[in-house]
């Protein structure tokens, strides 16, 4: 097995445009981490397996505090092989990051940042309704870099409404100038659900701009590379050798387990999935209840996957590797669909399959599902 996914359900503030699940209260977060390291022991493997990567996502992870994260990670050491080198990330807001927070979290292990700077601009942060400042983002940086550590990763989001090209390249240059060794950057998704969807509906909050946030995208493109990073999967760039791991093990179809409600497990053709209710999931767990549910994938899932994680890494995908997994005759279907995309020069063809131009990147999730093998 490849990676651990722990998602914590609490975050400070709702961000405008979040679908994820969490809380703002931290009233049940004892009760939330006790029943997390249950679960935990709970669906423990018989036999220790080898993990390489772990991964506290969320919600916002940092806003448990340095004895929490330890109590996790210490049930996830005692109950499974670590490899001594894993990669091991705490997702963390600017505002949580302190020197005395920061020492303790390099002291139990975790060796790598997620930052949710998403802004270097107060009027985008104010507009996104964050709750640090650029001071803070700045400084937070600064702090990480004292404390030790060498490899982390800021978000950045772009093609917000208000947010002009001027402004976005000045969150880029920013982010340039101070090094950021790894940088994850989204455009701006309305979902439903959420308060910036409603607010939009309303008539309260401009839409985004597709055409926008195609520019935004392609100098993002250009600035980085310009810079030396390599952009090694749609929304990620990094200075060489500086990917992360966690993330490249989804998009390769590796295994992995996710503890706490709402969290995801892949396990060979098997997907799980356990509930989006803190609650629920609470009262379920301390029943000795797994909260979970679960599908089978078939063959024609696991190949819309794979066309769909190999087309947004740099990698592409495997003509291949297609034909020995799925058969010739399935092949034939996505090289004919594939046509009119390496016609108008969106996809190019490589030595072993096909990958997506750069003209083609923005466009990567339609291009995907315009190859997808309906049963």
């Amino acid at each position: 097995m490849s990676g651990i996914y722990i998602h914590i359900p609490f975050c400070r503030k709702a961000c405008h445009y979040c679908n994820f699940h969490f809380s703002t209260s931290l009233a049940s977060a004892n009760s939330m981490v006790d029943s997390i390291n249950k679960e935990i022991r709970m669906r423990a493997p018989t036999s220790l397996e080898n993990i390489n990567t772990i991964y506290f996502g969320g919600g916002t992870p940092s806003i448990l505090g340095p004895e929490k994260i330890n109590s996790l990670l210490s049930t996830i050491q005692l109950h499974f092989k670590v490899d001594p080198l894993a990669e091991i990330t705490l997702e963390a807001n600017p505002d949580d990051i302190t020197t005395e927070n920061a020492l303790a979290w390099k002291a139990m292990g975790i060796n790598r940042f997620s930052i949710g700077v998403q802004s270097f601009s107060a009027q985008n942060l104010e507009w996104m309704n964050r709750a640090h400042t650029v001071k803070q983002s700045i400084e937070c940086i600064e702090i990480i870099r004292s404390a030790g550590f060498t490899n982390f990763s800021i978000d950045l989001i772009y093609g917000t409404p208000g947010q002009d090209q001027q402004s976005w390249e000045e969150d880029l240059k920013m982010a340039l100038e101070l090094k950021i060794p790894h940088l994850s950057c989204y455009a701006l998704t309305v979902e439903e659900g959420t308060a910036l969807n409603k607010m939009i509906n309303q008539g309260k909050k401009e839409d985004v701009n597709p055409d926008e946030q195609a520019e935004r995208f392609n100098s993002l493109v250009s600035m980085t590379k310009q810079a030396g990073y390599l952009h090694y999967e749609i929304s990620n760039f990094a200075l060489p050798g500086m990917e992360s791991k966690h993330n490249s093990a989804y998009w390769e179809g590796k295994a992995y387990m996710g503890f706490g409600p709402a969290a995801h497990s892949l396990q060979g053709k098997t997907r799980s999935w356990n509930i989006s209710n803190n609650i629920e999931y609470t009262r379920s767990i301390q029943a000795s209840k797994l909260a979970s549910e679960q599908e089978e994938l078939s063959a024609t899932n696991l190949l819309n996957e794979y066309i769909m994680t190999g087309l947004r890494s740099s990698k592409g995908i495997d003509r291949e590797y297609i034909r020995l997994q799925w058969g010739e005759q399935l092949l034939g279907l996505i090289e004919m669909e594939m046509v009119q995309f390496l016609q108008t020069g969106k996809l190019v063809s490589t030595d072993y399959g096909w990958k997506l131009s750069e003209a083609g990147k923005f466009f990567a999730d339609g291009i995907a599902s315009s190859l997808f093998i309906i049963d």
